[in-house]
């Protein structure tokens, strides 16, 4: 350990002895520090911005990355489950489009973005359908075949690709374009493939081509332009845009300033008594595993359109272990005070009603009531379906394996005092920002 990162753990320690009844076994993290995050090339993250913001990647060209993960709603969309595919509009303003109405909500609440640079982000999803996988020629396990994993760079890259091939999210539904058309029939990898459609959109507009050239020396040789380029650079623009880790909490840990009375208790608890720590561990709260925390599905769940009853699953969806129904992976809490609606449905829309569910998942589920922030959609299923069936509350609530927990309001405050401390702003603004203008021509979502 070299001199710097050594006083600063010093000072550290001094700090949080300070916070009250943090035991000694403190699972308090160590500053974030550079080494945690892969190199990013800025040259490739600015090209990467342009892309993100661009609807060219769409089906229909009308939806973008940061449809669904925008700044302004703190990388996510501010809504528990939005409409993708068949709506126009931002965040809680979004609405169906009456002349290509979606078919249904989106299953799942948009995650957020921070951090996914850093190296230990080995898993993506709700569900962990694509994570890193060293054994694997592709490097990545993922249900998809492994020719559709060839080529991408990392899991950061290589999770661009679920949304682009989704007829509810980004692709469009059969027949509207040559993208969504592709997808349906199974056309994906090789010449005419939606990859393939996509990456010559892209390739066809002058100034990305050049860009591109820039950026990559390969292609600069001659090489074509290929979705996995497209992917590469998006995924060094989000782990370059949305690195946090300049938060009141981290400033505390780095020795520069204390966190304020209330939120040194709720650090105590958080990493004491509560048991918080149990699953969001480490420098960015989360320990990257999937837990069963009785979390009510509302909306249509991530199912097969063939199947009548849309039950969320979570991770046995990918797994296909019994144990693993109604499990969910750990989100990071970095930002969290900005980024509800929260669970993996969006159920909740106030941090402390959640909190409470949290603590007694199983006492949540049966008096639980919407409270989620929901686009007017008229869905072919009720948003409620799962919780007004007793079978499926119960069966949900059986797969909680953790013991409620007790809080008095006042240390449910402490807590939300500390999860407010993980806020960067500047984070959360972006490093690039949103660009005034993308090279396709088309509308940047501002």
């Amino acid at each position: 350990m070299d001199k710097g990162i050594r006083g600063l753990a010093i000072a550290s320690a001094a700090l949080l002895a300070a916070a009250g009844p943090v035991p000694a076994d403190t699972r308090v993290p160590q500053p974030v520090t550079d080494a945690l995050f892969h190199p990013v090339d800025p040259a490739e993250a600015r090209l990467g911005q342009l892309l993100f913001y661009d609807p060219i990647l769409s089906g229909n060209r009308n939806i973008s990355c940061a449809t669904c993960h925008h700044p302004r709603f703190a990388t996510a969309d501010g809504v528990s489950l939005n409409l993708g595919e068949g709506a126009i509009g931002l965040g809680p303003d979004r609405r169906v489009d009456p002349a290509n109405p979606p078919e249904q909500r989106l299953p799942r609440n948009a995650p957020a973005l921070f951090n996914l640079g850093a190296r230990e982000f080995t898993v993506m999803f709700h569900d962990g359908r694509i994570e890193s996988d060293p054994n694997r020629p592709s490097g990545l396990r993922t249900p998809l075949e492994e020719e559709m994993v060839q080529g991408f760079r990392d899991i950061l890259s290589a999770q661009t690709m679920f949304p682009v091939l989704s007829a509810d999210e980004m692709a469009g539904h059969y027949g509207e374009n040559e993208i969504s058309t592709a997808v349906r029939q199974g056309r994906i990898t090789g010449p005419g493939g939606a990859w393939d459609l996509i990456a010559r959109r892209v390739s066809d507009i002058p100034a990305y081509a050049a860009l591109f050239t820039e950026v990559y020396p390969d292609i600069a040789a001659g090489r074509a332009i290929g979705f996995t380029d497209i992917s590469d650079a998006i995924g060094a623009f989000v782990a370059f845009e949305w690195r946090s880790d300049d938060s009141p909490f981290d400033r505390h840990l780095r020795g520069e300033s204390p966190l304020e009375p209330t939120a040194q208790r709720g650090m105590a608890l958080f990493y004491g008594e509560a048991g918080c720590s149990d699953c969001h561990s480490g420098p960015f709260q989360t320990d990257h595993r999937f837990h069963a925390m009785g979390q009510p599905q509302i909306g249509p769940g991530k199912a097969e359109r063939f199947e009548s009853h849309q039950r969320d699953i979570g991770r046995m969806r990918v797994t296909g272990r019994p144990e693993d129904a109604y499990a969910f992976r750990t989100p990071s809490l970095r930002n969290v005070s900005a980024t509800g609606p929260w669970g993996h449905a969006g159920a909740f829309s106030d941090l402390d009603a959640f909190l409470v569910h949290h603590l007694d998942p199983v006492a949540g589920l049966d008096s639980y009531r919407l409270q989620a922030a929901l686009p007017t959609f008229d869905p072919q299923r009720p948003d409620l379906a799962v919780m007004s069936s007793d079978e499926d509350r119960a069966a949900i609530a059986a797969a909680v394996r953790r013991a409620p927990l007790q809080l008095a309001a006042d240390d449910r405050s402490a807590l939300l005092s500390f999860l407010e401390s993980l806020t960067d702003k500047g984070a959360i603004a972006g490093r690039l920002g949103i660009p005034e203008a993308v090279p396709s021509g088309l509308p940047v979502e501002r």
